[in-house]
């Protein structure tokens, strides 16, 4: 297997030939694992295994067609896990080592390209850094890649041709060269999106991304300026659409965002996952959001929550997010992985089983045991794990959840309920 390079930060590789994956069972004990090197709690019925350690930074799992497990790990590379009879890993290597990998790692379904080419160049830098890339499975030739904004607000993103706070659709079967140019080149799949770092296709191939939003938000209105930043704005589970027909769909920044907390906002009939702006005047306000097309999100997460993954199990009936946790509240919140209840319509499409307004359309199933005592030292460094990567096992144990924190990189399964 072999890489593809989009501009060093982001990592496509390619599966082998498709294949059933064998179940295998939960494991209890695995040799040479060590214990949780932070505190937990299960909730639910749900209980966790630590199936890997001594990792560093993990941050994006995927399986491959054969069942075998490859992991991004920041700053270091891909690695490669196998699986024995017995649940355990019984080998490790490293597939790729890349220095300036971060985060995004995507299998395409063919498992017939063994090549390394430059398929995107050109993308911006700034304060968000990762760069999340996924396959279109109704067409594996065109692939999504995301770029975030350089800024709290990135006033420039609200134009497209700046290439942030975008997720953008590219066609690797017609790729130059020296590659397309990210700015410049593909198509726009959605923008006005602050960090969308996970996105994930239903069964249908609809894509659904996670938004971290703002932090330190004041709202000025006639004169008074509040801080409002403790829960608000809303973390957002943001429906993309089809990624063969949705085009240029605008998500409201750096102008509009999302609700969390309503009695921040007296006077007004603004609920949970409502659109609003920081500065209300004559000319723009609340209801200009609506009225130009902000997309609202279709479900919302506490504020500062920082979604960083999501992931749907076999039959699509739940959706798992990791929460990185949060550095801009108090208290703290996150460090946590939860479960939205999904549904499919008579439609055909899916949805969450909560309403758009709704603050319980989600619960905890593996977290901090406290929370608020959890304290984040930069990016990664924690006294509480730093919850990233989710992906269903194909084997059939469980969740698979990965921690980026610097101390220690860790993988664990979390088993639902019997």
């Amino acid at each position: 297997m072999r890489l593809f390079d989009f501009a060093g930060v982001t990592a496509l590789l390619v599966a082998g030939a498709i294949a059933q994956v064998p179940q295998l069972p939960r494991p209890r004990n695995c040799n040479g694992v060590g214990n949780f090197r932070f505190q937990y709690t299960t909730s639910n019925g749900w209980t966790a295994f630590k199936i890997a350690g001594n990792l560093r930074q993990v941050r994006t799992i995927v399986f491959d067609t054969k069942g075998n497990m490859l992991v991004a790990e920041a700053s270091r590379g891909i690695s490669v896990h196998t699986f024995g009879t017995d649940g355990c890993i019984n080998g490790t290597s490293m597939l790729i080592s890349a220095s300036q990998l971060n985060h995004g790692l995507a299998l395409t379904p063919d498992g017939r390209t063994f090549n390394q080419k430059t398929v995107v160049r050109g993308m911006s830098t700034g304060i968000h850094f990762t760069r999340t890339i996924a396959v279109v499975p109704q067409q594996p030739n065109l692939i999504l890649l995301q770029v975030g904004s350089n800024s709290n607000f990135d006033m420039d993103s609200a134009r497209p041709s700046t290439g942030r706070a975008i997720i953008k659709i590219f066609d690797t079967s017609r790729a130059p060269s020296n590659g397309w140019n990210y700015n410049t080149d593909g198509e726009v799949y959605g923008y006005g999106l602050r960090n969308t770092i996970g996105f994930v296709p239903d069964p249908n191939g609809h894509f659904w991304g996670v938004e971290n939003s703002g932090d330190d938000f004041y709202r000025t209105e006639n004169g008074q300026r509040r801080d409002i930043h403790n829960d608000n704005p809303a973390e957002e589970l943001n429906y993309l659409g089809d990624p063969l027909t949705v085009r240029n769909a605008w998500y409201g920044y750096p102008t509009c965002f999302a609700v969390w907390e309503p009695s921040n906002f007296p006077g007004t009939s603004l609920k949970t996952g409502s659109n609003f702006v920081v500065s209300p005047n004559g000319t723009y306000n609340d209801a200009t959001c609506d009225s130009q097309g902000a997309i609202p999100p279709r479900l919302s997460f506490q504020a500062h929550s920082a979604p960083i993954w999501n992931a749907f199990d076999a039959e699509a009936k739940n959706m798992y997010v990791a929460f990185h946790g949060s550095w801009n509240r108090q208290p703290a919140t996150g460090y946590k992985v939860v479960e939205i209840p999904f549904q499919k319509n008579v439609n055909g499409n899916y949805e969450p089983v909560a309403p758009a307004d709704s603050k319980t359309g989600y619960r905890d199933i593996f977290s901090a045991p406290n929370p608020s005592g959890c304290t984040t030292f930069g990016l990664t460094n924690s006294n509480c794990f730093r919850l990233t990567a989710v992906a269903w096992d194909p084997a059939g144990r469980g969740l698979f959840v990965g921690s980026d924190n610097s101390n220690e990189g860790e993988i664990y399964i979390l088993y639902p309920p019997a």
